[in-house]
């Protein structure tokens, strides 16, 4: 059974917006093509997590801080530990879209300092987390979704607690906010060949954050 065929729950928890398709395709492949040069500064690559395991989707920065992950543990830096470097400027097309994409919702207003880029191809998952290396909890998480249907799990506050299943196409913004802040997240399955865009195989999730 196809993502399309798939039963998905419209109603989400307070807090939480599922905006589809509000990013039209043109935006979509420049989106695409602006993280395909930020990876030339800032390869891709699997992160590690403290436990020494090994994230199975590939990632990478771009902004003033850039969130990573190793035996160091999870945190915001300046700069790439893995060149030295400052992670690369967010591009101009990012904060464009995501204006476009937040006018007229309750957070217009936020203006991420940090964008964490995943790439998803299939078979990658991104087990249940919360985003809480940031300063300040009240501002937003938002996610662009380009490439590849993926389904995205929207949980409790509690691991435990049973996730709903969203699914989320090429050009879908998705937030987090107020109540919805901390609830656990994740991605538990990538649709290979799904992707509209030609520059792009399986999927790309543009995470922006206040990290400060």
């Amino acid at each position: 059974m196809g993502p399309i065929a798939d039963l998905f729950p419209t109603d989400l928890p307070s807090g939480t917006v599922h905006l589809k398709s509000i990013l039209v395709a043109g935006v979509q492949v420049r989106l695409a093509k602006a993280t395909q040069k930020v990876a030339k500064t800032a390869e891709f690559s699997h992160a590690r997590t403290k436990s020494g395991g090994v994230y199975s989707a590939e990632m990478t920065n771009c902004g003033a801080y850039g969130w990573w992950s190793d035996a160091e543990g999870y945190r915001y830096t300046e700069i790439d530990p893995r060149s030295g470097a400052p992670w690369p400027q967010m591009p101009k097309s990012f904060t464009e879209a995501l204006k476009v994409a937040l006018s007229g919702t309750t957070v217009a207003d936020f203006k991420p300092d940090a964008c964490l880029i995943n790439h998803y191809v299939a078979g990658t998952k991104m087990g249940l987390h919360q985003d809480k290396d940031e300063a300040d909890f009240a501002r937003p998480i938002v996610t662009v979704s380009l490439g590849a249907a993926a389904d995205f799990l929207i949980g409790g506050f509690d691991r435990s607690d049973k996730p709903t299943s969203v699914l989320v196409e090429s050009g879908d913004v998705f937030i987090m906010g107020g109540e919805s802040r901390m609830r656990f997240h994740g991605i538990r399955k990538i649709y290979s060949g799904s992707s509209p865009l030609p520059c792009l195989e399986g999927r790309l999730s543009l995470t922006f954050r206040k990290a400060t």
